[in-house]
């Protein structure tokens, strides 16, 4: 099954009218510099000295965290981390996945151009949030 990719007006449509959830998929730092407000925090690879790193819980923290049939928007910052992070979930079963195209940021369009994510187009945005949504929190559960 081909995964719905939707731009980011739409993906916060579906958080505000159909009850979709945002699962934040950057590194910690990335997340704590800002992300859509209400997002959770599972990141698909961490930032360290040597770039990013696969994150080897990624799976079992969003299975502990989330139904298979939760409504999750996935999100990254430009679009190729929650791409490849929906493929995973998919792989393990979870069915109502949207995957949030250009990011918090924004992505290379046709023309050569930025497609503008989450953050440029003015969406509503949070540098902080409630500990259970951060990796952290939802790692210890």
């Amino acid at each position: 099954m081909e995964p719905r990719r939707v731009p980011p007006d739409e993906a916060r449509d579906l958080m505000e009218k159909e009850g979709y959830v945002y699962v934040d998929v950057r590194s910690v730092p990335e997340f704590e510099q800002g992300h859509p407000a209400g997002a959770y925090n599972v990141p698909l690879l961490h930032m360290g000295p040597g770039g990013m790193t696969p994150n080897p819980d990624f799976i079992g923290v969003m299975e502990k965290s989330f139904p298979r049939d939760a409504k999750l928007v996935v999100g990254c910052k430009a679009g190729v981390r929650s791409a490849k992070a929906v493929a995973l979930l998919l792989a393990a079963g979870f069915t109502r996945l949207v995957d949030q195209r250009c990011g918090f940021e924004g992505s290379p369009d046709a023309s050569g151009g930025i497609d503008p994510g989450w953050r440029p187009r003015g969406l509503p945005v949070s540098a902080s949030g409630p500990a259970d949504r951060s990796y952290e929190g939802l790692r210890s559960k």
